[in-house]
């Protein structure tokens, strides 16, 4: 029984190891990113309150022009109101919130989606009994 135990243990280490490189190996054509390797948890952007997690993906990838970004606002958590720079997209996973946008509130929920535009402004209030999580995207 030891033999096999052995044998499972090493086949499982040989199989992690390959999983870990072959992810980042840039030429393959892809890079593959999880959660739990990129998790950030802490304060909310743009000065905004309370606290969130934020997940910002392919942050190392050479060359690459656009953030993909996961941001979850936990209970009370905003994003605080701030001038875009550059157009913006926020697409909303679960959850409810309310979002400022030049001076007007919206309610917004799963399914929805937003674009800012360069010069607007805008932010973002969590709302409701559930997290709400969102996915940002924008041309760095």
């Amino acid at each position: 029984m030891k033999p096999l135990l052995i044998f499972v243990l090493v086949i499982s280490m040989i199989g992690l190891a390959s999983y870990k490189l072959a992810k980042f190996i840039p030429d393959q054509g892809y890079i593959f990113e999880r959660d739990s390797e990129v998790e950030k948890k802490g304060a909310s952007p743009h000065n905004g309150k309370g606290s969130s997690t934020g997940y910002s993906f392919f942050e190392q990838a050479a060359g690459y022009e656009f953030a993909f970004r996961k941001r979850v606002l936990h209970a009370g958590a905003t994003i605080g109101y701030h001038t875009q720079a550059e157009d913006e997209v926020y697409y909303i996973l679960s959850g409810t919130g309310v979002m400022m946008i030049n001076g007007q509130q919206m309610h917004v929920k799963a399914g929805d989606a937003i674009l800012t535009r360069t010069g607007s402004s805008h932010g973002l209030a969590q709302s409701g009994k559930e997290d709400l999580t969102l996915i940002i995207t924008y041309k760095k």
